[in-house]
């Protein structure tokens, strides 16, 4: 049995608003039904659907425990695009695990972490 994808699904108040941010990122509307509210945008290989949550949903505001971790070909590039108009949680960092990565919020305050692999080059005489 394989698994064929991800497609995380998060919920908003504001439709239009959220669907504005991705954009930004580069996403693209794929799907959308604006009776049911909701809304499939993708950027390459990567999918998030974005919905009203149903009415008998238990909702005051959106709620999410983890973060979405995005990986990207160019991170320098994605921060210098986004970083003076987003909430940032961290700027970007090179981290010992081998990442260069960053994260912010997005406007409905879900975090958002993006990272690209990259070689660390270790000093051996230390």
């Amino acid at each position: 049995m394989a698994f064929k994808s991800l497609r995380p699904i998060i919920w908003t108040e504001d439709l239009q608003k959220t669907i504005k941010f991705y954009k930004k990122l580069g996403f693209k509307i794929q799907d959308q039904n604006e009776d049911l509210i909701w809304s499939t945008l993708k950027k390459d290989n990567v999918e998030i659907l974005i919905a009203n949550p149903n009415e008998s949903a238990d909702f005051e505001r959106p709620k999410f425990t983890g973060s979405l971790y995005f990986t990207v070909d160019n991170v320098d590039e994605l921060w210098d695009l986004v970083k003076s108009d987003c909430e940032v949680v961290y700027e970007i960092e090179t981290f010992e695990w081998d990442m260069r990565e960053f994260a912010i919020y997005d406007n409905n305050g879900y975090v958002l972490q993006f990272g690209e692999e990259v070689e660390i080059e270790y000093d051996l005489e230390d």
